[in-house]
């Protein structure tokens, strides 16, 4: 009866498809007019992503952090290497860019060599002031000498912070305003107003100056990202358009299909737009991936269009039919294939929640503008020549087919074989896979600000912040000689982590009090003894100037304190185990019944972040599977069809998985999407062969091997064209500079790839191996829905 309904259902579809083509192309004309006019909505991402959602413990903490001590990501460093800069012009052009930057509303304030404050002791009024470094500008070589000598030898609280001594690096530290960190505000200032200041620079001087701090990093990340959207379209275009041409040689037919993906791409900008999400890394792969997802659409319709024209060359007739015979099997391949993107939906990530709504959304939509477009603009239209349907008997297509055949028919047993050792290797392979929670190793290693990164991670120990908080649970208890000392030992156990900077916390400022207190000699930047505590502190109290200078390190009730580390780009095994390793000295260090003591920063929330998006995202593959194994059950009503349509598609899953582990590639939030993105698209072929396969039982009254073969013959082709299409579509992401995005394409790429050749080969193997016990009356029952249609009479 459903099956019934459905053909009538496609039968009337198709009647009024063709009868109100004016129609419904004004109407698409509208709705596509109507989303055009949504893209002023759209906005490019200036957070950085947060992989955990709001209501995370790890993500309230630090929420708790930036609410005690304001925004941590709102410092952009510059610094040169380089001696010629030890000469009066080049130094005092230096510490003029400082003042050129200060005078931007968008810093706060910037700390330099040019207003660099030196804390001393007014034995008079006996407090400590701050008096500039830099008493006046430098004329000679000797007075540039001199400056540098006393830099680097007798103020060790600005060690590692404004200098390297065993290199002679020179920074600059600029805080931006945290108001506009996350605003396009400070992509404005950093693009066209610092990188314009810098490069007038670099050509007065000839001084290589670099750029790094995490404003900039996500400031030219993000400008990456934007760049590459426009690649990725063209890129997709182009390649699915040669393709599409190699195979039917007709720009009518390529021509069709490349207008049906840019009204597809043209909507899913305005359904960015009109949901009013953001541009992120993911996002901004829906544009291109709606491109090649089209595209076997357009394939499987104008390949019926000429097919039907063939044998009866009735244009009317030709259109209805592929309209009512393929429209429904279209429709349930991309149900699935959204199916593997809507799983998405259900992480709490919010980055990949928006990109699951926005990617399945699209992926109905390519279906609702292929079924539309395609018969009416052929409609419209003069009937194929000849040579446009030569390709429909090409002899490269035929032998492929009769080599699938043939290993199908005489070379089963090689192929089980073969896909069980491919099993069992791929099953080592995965035992090897890493994850990965870096943030900074997705992004293009051959761009300036990466190659900058390493820069200082070379020269100051790392740009990731990682922040210690810690809670005396009492006013005032962080400067009690107690926590002092307690502070300055956790120090010394971050000092000896090789990854990890020089920690920065009021245990400096406190070590530059007693070295002040001593008339600035170096050898007393030390905690004060008990005895000097008492006097040195008096001091401390009175100089407004130091309590200015405790404000970043100290909360205001000076309750909690922080200790702020910066860790290089080291494998996740490594940051866990340093993890631990701060954990366990802070168990030790500070008891639990008189300090409350948590660990945050940006390093630490992506970490944990990308381990909470792999838990979810297995999940998400999971239901995936589920979901798609229950569609199957309802189109085929037999629970062995499941299990075994599910082998072949679950196996190139596994493969590529193994090989992920043996060449290194680890788990992270851009590679895990391959396995939902693959398994959705390669079902498809699944469905295409199986519905066929039960339709030639039918006709050939449950003859297993000749029904198994004809569906072979005639899915085969199609299975092919959709195939290569794909496997070329997804392969354009390679021209990434990203990471992630490459790994991305060249996966999802080598997935579909197996997936088709298990499709092709182990499916039919399956099938006629098990003939007896799977293709009976009693196995397949009649579908719920039919998704091809019988075949009508050619004279009709």
């Amino acid at each position: 009866m459903v099956t019934k309904l459905t053909q009538g259902f496609w039968a009337k579809t198709a009647r009024i498809i063709l009868r109100n083509r004016i129609l419904i192309l004004v109407l698409l004309t509208v709705l596509t007019v109507f989303l055009a006019m949504q893209w002023e909505n759209m906005r490019f991402s200036n957070t950085q992503a947060n992989l955990l959602p709001d209501h995370h413990p790890v993500n309230l903490e630090y929420l708790s952090f930036l609410e005690k001590f304001g925004e941590e990501g709102n410092v952009v460093v510059l610094a040169v290497k380089d001696s010629s800069l030890f000469t009066p012009e080049k130094y005092n052009r230096w510490n003029k860019l400082s003042k050129q930057l200060e005078a931007f509303p968008e810093v706060d304030f910037v700390l330099s060599t040019d207003n660099l404050q030196e804390l001393v002791k007014d034995s008079i009024k006996q407090e400590f002031v701050l008096l500039p470094f830099m008493k006046a500008t430098p004329q000679t070589n000797a007075e540039v000498v001199s400056l540098t000598d006393r830099l680097f030898n007798e103020l060790p609280f600005y060690d590692n912070l404004l200098f390297n001594k065993e290199t002679s690096t020179i920074r600059t530290v600029i805080y931006v305003d945290k108001d506009i960190i996350n605003t396009s505000a400070r992509k404005d200032f950093i693009l066209k107003d610092l990188n314009v200041l810098i490069e007038s620079f670099e050509k007065e001087t000839g001084l290589d100056v670099r750029i790094s701090g995490m404003p900039y990093i996500r400031t030219m990340n993000s400008q990456n990202i934007i760049d590459e959207i426009g690649k990725f379209i063209l890129a997709a275009l182009g390649v699915t358009s040669l393709i599409f041409f190699f195979f039917f040689r007709s720009f009518r037919a390529t021509f069709i299909s490349m207008f049906v993906v840019i009204i597809g791409v043209m909507w899913s900008f305005g359904v960015l737009g009109l949901l009013q999400y953001e541009i992120t890394v993911l996002t901004a792969l829906i544009p291109p991936l709606i491109i090649v997802i089209g595209i076997p659409n357009c394939i499987f319709l104008i390949n019926k269009y000429q097919q039907e024209v063939k044998k009866h060359g009735n244009q009317a007739l030709s259109l209805q039919r592929v309209i009512s015979k393929i429209g429904n099997a279209t429709l349930m391949t991309n149900v699935t294939t959204a199916s593997g993107f809507a799983t998405f939906i259900i992480t709490d990530s919010k980055l990949l929640k928006e990109f699951g709504i926005v990617a399945s959304i699209n992926i109905i939509g390519i279906f609702i503008l292929s079924i539309l477009i395609i018969p009416i603009i052929y409609s419209f239209m003069y009937l194929p020549k000849d040579k446009h349907l030569k390709h429909l008997k090409t002899k490269w297509i035929e032998t492929f087919v009769n080599w699938m055949e043939n290993i199908v028919r005489n070379k089963r047993i090689s192929v089980y074989i073969v896909s069980i050792l491919l099993l069992v290797t791929s099953i080592i392979g995965i035992y090897q896979i890493n994850i990965s929670g870096s943030p900074i190793e997705d992004m293009p290693k051959g761009e300036q600000f990466f190659k900058d990164i390493r820069f200082f991670e070379e020269e100051f120990d790392g740009i990731m912040p990682i922040e210690i908080v810690v809670d005396t649970k009492r006013p005032k208890g962080v400067l009690k000689p107690s926590t002092l000392k307690r502070l300055d030992q956790l120090g010394t156990v971050i000092l000896e982590i090789p990854e990890l900077s020089r920690p920065i916390s009021v245990v400096d400022m406190v070590k530059y009090s007693k070295q002040a207190f001593y008339s600035g000699i170096p050898k007393y930047y030390q905690l004060p003894t008990t005895q000097e505590n008492t006097f040195i502190m008096d001091v401390a109290r009175k100089s407004t100037g130091q309590s200015n200078m405790l404000n970043g390190f100290v909360d205001s009730t000076g309750q909690v304190a922080r200790i702020t580390t910066y860790i290089k780009d080291v494998k996740t095994e490594r940051m866990e185990e340093i993890e631990a390793k701060l954990q366990d000295n802070i168990d030790k260090i500070f008891p639990a019944e008189r300090y409350e003591v948590s660990m945050t920063g940006s390093a630490l929330l992506f970490l944990k972040g990308t381990k909470y998006l792999v838990k979810n995202l297995i999940m998400s593959l999971a239901l995936a599977i589920a979901l798609i194994a229950l569609f199957m059950a309802y189109l085929f009503r037999s629970f062995r069809m499941i299990i075994i349509s599910l082998i072949p598609n679950l196996l190139p899953l596994v493969i590529t998985a193994g090989v992920m582990g043996f060449v290194g590639v680890p788990i992270k939030p851009s590679t895990i999407l391959v396995f939902s993105i693959a398994f959705g698209i390669s079902v498809d072929d699944t469905i295409h062969f199986l519905a066929k396969y039960r339709q030639e039982l039918i006709s050939n009254k449950w003859r297993i091997k000749k029904s198994v073969y004809a569906a072979l013959r005639e899915s085969g082709v199609s299975m092919f064209y959709t195939s290569i299409v794909l496997f070329f579509g997804f392969s354009v992401f390679i021209i990434s500079s990203f990471g992630g995005t490459v790994a991305l394409g060249a996966l999802v790429s080598a997935t579909l790839l197996f997936a088709m050749l298990s499709n092709l080969v182990l499916l039919p193997s399956l099938l006629l191996s098990l003939e007896r016990s799977i293709a009976n009356k009693q196995t397949l029952k009649e579908p719920m829905i039919d998704i091809l249609p019988k075949e009508e009479d050619k004279d009709k």
